[in-house]
């Protein structure tokens, strides 16, 4: 994400110190049984955290899935209940198809889908206790058109300590998302960085 937009934008959250060794994986658009089981049980092999932007409308008809993440310690995340593009979207329906979401994702950390939200719906999101978090590394892994080894190249090219990954659990991106994460899994592990998760009621 270019330093620019970042500087525009700096009340939402694009990454964190690097003092720290940890980095922030996430995965937006789930649960979906196809791909967010498999996710939770790659994290698990390697002892990982992460934390899921779900939306309201997968975690309701997942229901299973969707307690597994919380069961498993990760955080949860509003990605509002119909994966609403921001730009296209009045902000009255936005806020509340983000705050009907809320009924089920008990989080006040929110990011937008497409990572498109208008200045006055962050504003009142804001205002309503919400967290914006953005990122700094993006997988591409919802890109047909990228190669898998070139996914797992944007990651690790641009990934360090403090940094906030964007995966998603989509059908659209499980191509992708199966061959990099476990590489990425591995690379931190040699790296001595901890995947982490957000704290969900921050």
């Amino acid at each position: 994400m270019p330093r620019f937009i970042q500087r525009l934008y700096p009340e939402r959250v694009w990454a964190f110190s690097n003092k720290k060794d940890s980095v922030y994986l996430t995965f937006d658009d789930g649960p979906i049984p196809e791909v967010t089981p498999w996710v939770l049980d790659e994290l698990k092999k390697h002892n990982a955290k992460a934390t899921f932007f779900c939306i309201g409308e997968n975690a309701k008809k997942h229901p299973e899935i969707f307690q597994r993440i919380i069961a498993e310690s990760h955080a949860i995340g509003n990605h509002t209940f119909n994966h609403l593009n921001g730009w296209k979207t009045e902000t009255s329906e936005y806020i509340e198809n983000t705050l009907l979401a809320e009924k089920l994702i008990t989080s006040k950390l929110f990011r937008p889908p497409y990572g498109k939200i208008t200045s006055k719906q962050a504003k009142q999101l804001q205002q309503k206790g919400f967290k914006i978090i953005m990122w700094d590394v993006l997988s591409y892994d919802f890109d047909a058109t990228i190669s898998e080894k070139k996914c797992l190249q944007s990651v690790l090219k641009n990934i360090k300590p403090g940094s906030i990954v964007v995966f998603h659990d989509s059908l659209k991106a499980e191509k992708n998302l199966r061959y990099v994460l476990p590489k990425v899994l591995e690379y931190l592990k040699e790296k001595n960085l901890s995947p982490v998760a957000f704290d969900s009621r921050s």
